[in-house]
């Protein structure tokens, strides 16, 4: 599979709540990065962020971008359960057909485009 192959399967077993998946996706020494979290590993991501998947009433992925040899950026809008629809951008690096670095950056409101 490519880098952005696996990032896309990745962010699909997220949603599908599929630990297994994400489990063989996900390098043993990964270093996950958030506004929320600083560099946490592997099985605090899977305790603390794999299950939140459910608090989303949508997901889409906008853009998927082979950055360079081992990273990929992601732009992805969800809304929430909750009302308010947000977009976000992660840079994700891929080694060995596993991720094992990611870095998550909040955006604010996705506004409706200007017509």
């Amino acid at each position: 599979m490519s880098n952005t192959e696996i990032v896309r399967a990745m962010f699909a077993a997220y949603l599908a709540g599929d630990h297994d998946t994400a489990d063989r996706l996900l390098a043993e020494d990964l270093a996950f990065t958030s506004p929320q979290d600083d560099h946490i590993d592997k099985t605090a991501y899977m305790q603390r962020c794999f299950p939140t998947a459910g608090r989303f009433s949508s997901h889409k992925i906008l853009q998927l971008l082979d950055a360079d040899g081992d990273h990929v950026l992601v732009l992805y809008e969800y809304d929430l359960a909750t009302g308010g629809r947000y977009r976000n951008v992660e840079y994700i690096t891929v080694r060995d057909g596993q991720i094992c670095d990611v870095q998550v950056f909040f955006g604010g409101p996705a506004q409706a485009p200007a017509r």
